[in-house]
């Protein structure tokens, strides 16, 4: 019985690491406003929180390109 417990556990150990592995992440874009030149770009990853002169203009996530960019004329901040 003890025998069969241990192969079983080493049995799910070895299995478990193929449980965890997640799929592959969606492509995110954002909006990026420059507070220097007053401008926003559209970029494919987050902005460092260290970058005093990069902020998000927008919180949301955008799944495309073309909805960012279609989305930078309506935001105040961008025009």
């Amino acid at each position: 019985m003890k025998r069969s417990f241990i192969s079983f556990c080493f049995l799910i150990a070895l299995h478990y690491p193929g449980l965890c592995q997640s799929t592959k992440a969606k492509p995110a874009f954002y909006i990026v406003l420059n507070s220097l030149t007053k401008t926003c770009i559209v970029v494919s990853r987050m902005p460092h929180a260290d970058t005093p002169n990069i902020t998000l203009a927008s919180d949301a996530i955008f799944e495309t390109r073309l909805e960012a960019e279609a989305a930078i004329k309506t935001l105040k901040p961008c025009n």
